[in-house]
C-alpha cells in the first residue's frame, strides 16, 4: 500500500465508520445494515488491493468520510451551536493505541489472526452478518484484543449495551476499527499525522465525497 495522503484518509475514515457503528448500537440499539456488512467485510473478504477494495467500493465510505471531516474541524462547537460531541474521537485514538500494542504483541496478533481465517471458514455455511459469524468474531475480540488493554469502556443505553447481539456486534465492530487502523499504519499513519496533516486531510475527505457524489 502506498503511504500517501489518500489512503491514510481512507483508512481513517474507515475508522470512524467502525466507531460510528458503535455508537449507532449502544445509543439506539441497532446498526446500518450496510454500516455493519461493510465493516465486517473488510474484516473476512479475500485479498484486496486497495483500500476502496477492502470496503466493497468509495461509496461504503460515505459515512466514514463526513464522520471523519465532523472530528477534524477544530471548532469546537457543531453547527448547530452545541458543543461538539467527542466521543468518536476519543474511541478512535483508544483504538489507535490498541492497535500499536498489537503490533508489539506477535503472540497476539497471531492468535488474532488465526480466529480470523476460522470466521472465514464459516462463510461457507453463513452470511457476512448472520449472528453465528458475528459471534465469532467477537470472541476473538476478547481473545486477544482485550488482553492487550486498558479496554474500550463503551457509553451508551444499558438496554441496548446488556443485549448479549449488541455487545457481540459492538466487539466485532471494535475488531474492525483495529483492522482499519493497522491500515493507517500501513499507509504511513502515525501519532503526529493527526496533528501535521489535519487540514490536508479535511480537504481529501471533503474531495472524495465530491468524488463520490458526482454523477
Amino acid at each position: 500500500m502506498e503511504e500517501n495522503i489518500r489512503n491514510r484518509t481512507l483508512s481513517l475514515s474507515a475508522l470512524f465508520l467502525s466507531i460510528d457503528g458503535v455508537l449507532q448500537i449502544a445509543n439506539k440499539g441497532q446498526c446500518d445494515p450496510k454500516l455493519l456488512s461493510t465493516c465486517i467485510g473488510s474484516l473476512l473478504h479475500g485479498k484486496a488491493d486497495t483500500i476502496e477494495d477492502i470496503y466493497g467500493g468509495l461509496d461504503n465510505l460515505k459515512k466514514g468520510l463526513s464522520v471523519l471531516m465532523y472530528n477534524l474541524d477544530t471548532r469546537h462547537i457543531d453547527p448547530n451551536g452545541k458543543p461538539k460531541n467527542m466521543e468518536s474521537t476519543r474511541y478512535s485514538i483508544n483504538v489507535l493505541h490498541l492497535q500499536r500494542k498489537l503490533m508489539k504483541n506477535e503472540n497476539v496478533y497471531n492468535e488474532l489472526m488465526d480466529g480470523i481465517i476460522a470466521t472465514q471458514d464459516k462463510l461457507e455455511f453463513f452470511d457476512l452478518t448472520h449472528p453465528n459469524i458475528i459471534a465469532s468474531l467477537a470472541d476473538t475480540y476478547s481473545a486477544t484484543i482485550s488482553k492487550l488493554g486498558p479496554r474500550i469502556m463503551i457509553k451508551g443505553n444499558q438496554t441496548y449495551l446488556g443485549n448479549p447481539d449488541n455487545a457481540a456486534k459492538i466487539r466485532a465492530l471494535l475488531l474492525s476499527a483495529i483492522r482499519a487502523a493497522l491500515l493507517w499504519d500501513q499507509a504511513g499513519g502515525g501519532r503526529w499525522k493527526l496533528l501535521i496533516e489535519r487540514s490536508k486531510m479535511q480537504k481529501q475527505a471533503e474531495q472524495l465525497l465530491a468524488q463520490i457524489s458526482s454523477p
